[in-house]
C-alpha cells in the first residue's frame, strides 16, 4: 500500500507565494512545527513563538530528512546557501495561505467545532464516528488556536470524506478569522460556561465570542446548539440574524431536535436512549458522565447532518474513549490491592470540575477506599475566581468526595470551605502538595486529579504513576 503525498511542492510554492530554493523534492508527505518529532520527507514551518523561533531549530530539521523548510526571508541567512528551502514572507501567514488553499481543494463534509468544555472529547468522539464510515481527517490534540487551526487544515487530504476541526478562543475576535478559513458545512457549539472570564465582562459575551462560529458557515450549512444552556436562545437569535435557517438544538429539553430521553450512567460507560433528528436510537457511550451523554448527541446530530449513517454512528460511540488529561482511567497496584486514578488534569473551569467530581462520585471504591479529589487552581476567571473555587464546595458534598486535596492560591478558597473532615492536605503548588498525595493513597481508592493547565497538575499524574506502576482502565461492563 502506498501512501499519497500530501502536498506537491509546486502547489505549495504557488499557493504561498514562496521563492524556491536548493533542489527541492516533487512532493511533501506531511508538515510539522516541530523538529524533535519531525519525520522524514515532511516540510518543516519555522514558527516563531512565545517561547522559541523555529528558525533555530530550521537546519536540525533538515538534517533529520525533512523535505524542505519553510523560513521567513528576514532569517534566511540562517541556512546554508544551497538549503532546500520555501523562502515567505511571514511563517505563519504562508501557513494561512496553504490552509485556504488546502480547504479550496476539499470535496468533503466539514465540520467545526467549539464551545466552553468539551470541545476535545466531542470532536474525538466524532472522528471515530465518521472514521468508521470513510477517510476522515482531524485537529491533533488541542490544535484550536491561531496556528493550530492552519496547521491542522493545511494537513488534510485533499481524498477525506470527512474532515473535523477544533476552534478555540479566550478573547473575542478570535474564532472568526478562524472559522472564515475552515468555512465548514456543519457549526456545533457544545455549550457556554463562565470560562475565561478574566478577558470578558459577562457570560454574555463569551457567547457572542462562540457565535463568531457562525460567521464562516457555507451557505446552506446547520448548527448544532445546546438548547438546556441558558444562552441557547442567545445564540440561535444570532445564527437567524445571519441568515442560517437549519438550527438543531441537543439536550434533554423536549423541544431538542437530539433529544436525550434516558441515560443509564456507570462507572467507565453509559447507556444512552435518544431521538436524532427524528430516529429514535439507543447506543452504549465509551466514556461516563451525563456531560458526555449530552455532547453524544451533539456527535449524532452532526454525522447526521454530514450525511453519515446514524446507526452505524451509534455502535462507534461504544467504542469513544476520553482524550488525554480528559478522563482518562489508571488502574494503580497499591500495596496487594488497586486503586483507580482518573486523570483530568489537561485543564479546568467551573462546568469542568463540576462534571469531573460527579464522575468521581460514581466511581467505584474498594472495602476501605476512599473518593479523592486533588484540584488546582482554575484560571483565568477574573473577579469571580474566589467565589467559584469556593462554590465547588457544593459539588464535593453532593457527590460525596472523602478527601479533597488542593494546590494553588485560589483553591485556597476551596480549602477555607471545606467542612474539617474533608481536607485531605493544601500546599501552594502541584509540587509541593505531590508526595502529601503520593503518601496518602491507599488500595480501594478513587482519586481525581484535575487543575487548568498552568497548574499543572499532570505532575501530581505522573507521580502516582511512577510511584504505584499500573495500567490503563478497561471498559468490561457490558450495557
Amino acid at each position: 500500500m502506498t501512501t499519497q503525498p500530501l502536498w506537491a511542492v509546486a502547489d505549495m510554492t504557488t499557493a504561498m507565494r514562496a521563492t524556491a530554493n536548493g533542489a527541492l523534492p516533487e512532493q511533501v508527505s506531511g508538515l510539522s512545527i516541530d523538529s524533535r518529532t519531525i519525520l522524514p520527507g515532511e516540510a518543516y514551518f519555522a514558527i516563531k513563538g512565545d517561547v522559541h523561533d523555529g528558525h533555530d531549530f530550521g537546519v536540525a530539521a533538515l538534517n533529520k530528512g525533512a523535505a524542505l523548510a519553510v523560513v521567513a526571508a528576514a532569517q534566511r541567512e540562517k541556512f546554508p546557501a544551497d538549503a532546500r528551502l520555501l523562502v515567505v514572507d511571514d511563517v505563519l501567514a504562508g501557513l494561512v495561505e496553504l490552509a485556504r488553499a488546502s480547504r479550496a481543494r476539499l470535496d468533503a463534509q466539514v465540520i467545526a467545532i467549539t464551545g466552553s468544555v468539551g470541545k476535545t472529547s466531542t470532536k474525538e468522539a466524532l472522528r471515530r464516528v465518521l472514521a468508521a464510515q470513510g477517510e476522515t481527517h482531524a485537529s491533533v490534540a488541542s490544535f484550536n488556536n491561531h496556528w493550530g487551526v492552519p496547521l491542522s487544515l493545511a494537513r488534510c487530504p485533499a481524498s477525506v470524506k470527512f474532515a473535523i476541526f477544533e476552534i478555540g478562543m479566550n478573547h473575542a475576535g478570535e474564532i472568526e478569522p478562524l472559522v472564515k478559513m475552515v468555512r465548514p458545512h456543519v457549526a456545533v457549539i457544545t455549550t457556554v460556561e463562565p470560562v475565561h472570564l478574566e478577558f470578558f465582562s459577562g457570560i454574555e459575551g463569551i457567547a457572542d465570542a462562540k457565535a463568531e462560529i457562525f460567521e464562516g458557515l457555507e451557505p446552506g450549512g446547520a448548527v448544532v446548539l445546546n438548547r438546556d444552556n441558558p444562552q441557547f436562545e442567545r445564540l440561535q437569535r444570532r445564527a437567524k440574524e445571519l441568515g442560517i435557517s437549519r438550527i438543531v438544538s441537543f439536550g434533554a429539553d423536549k423541544k431538542s431536535g437530539a433529544r436525550l430521553i434516558d441515560l443509564s450512567l456507570h462507572a467507565i460507560c453509559s447507556a444512552v436512549h435518544a431521538n436524532i433528528l427524528g430516529h429514535d436510537l439507543t447506543y452504549k457511550l465509551g466514556m461516563p458522565g451525563r456531560h458526555m451523554a449530552i455532547n453524544s448527541l451533539a456527535v449524532l446530530a452532526a454525522a447526521a447532518l454530514a450525511g453519515a449513517d446514524l446507526a452505524l454512528a451509534g455502535l462507534a460511540l461504544s467504542q469513544a474513549q476520553p482524550a488525554a488529561g480528559r478522563g482518562v482511567r489508571h488502574v494503580l497496584e497499591v500495596g496487594h490491592g488497586e486503586a483507580t486514578l482518573i486523570d483530568e488534569s489537561y485543564n479546568a473551569n467551573p462546568a469542568s470540575m463540576a462534571a469531573a467530581l460527579n464522575v468521581l462520585g460514581a466511581a467505584p471504591v474498594g472495602p476501605h477506599g476512599r473518593r479523592i479529589a486533588v484540584l488546582g487552581d482554575m484560571l483565568e476567571l477574573g473577579a469571580t475566581a474566589p467565589q467559584l473555587h469556593r462554590g465547588l464546595a457544593e459539588a464535593v458534598r453532593a457527590n460525596h468526595i472523602d478527601l479533597v486535596y488542593c494546590c494553588g492560591p485560589l483553591m485556597r478558597n476551596l480549602w477555607d470551605a471545606l467542612s474539617t473532615g474533608t481536607r485531605g492536605g493544601y500546599a501552594g503548588n502541584s509540587e509541593a502538595l505531590e508526595s502529601i498525595v503520593t503518601g496518602a493513597i491507599r488500595a480501594g481508592d478513587a482519586i481525581m486529579v484535575k487543575g487548568s493547565l498552568g497548574s499543572k497538575m499532570k505532575t501530581i499524574v505522573n507521580a502516582l504513576e511512577t510511584r504505584f506502576p499500573g495500567r490503563t482502565a478497561v471498559d468490561d461492563i457490558a450495557v
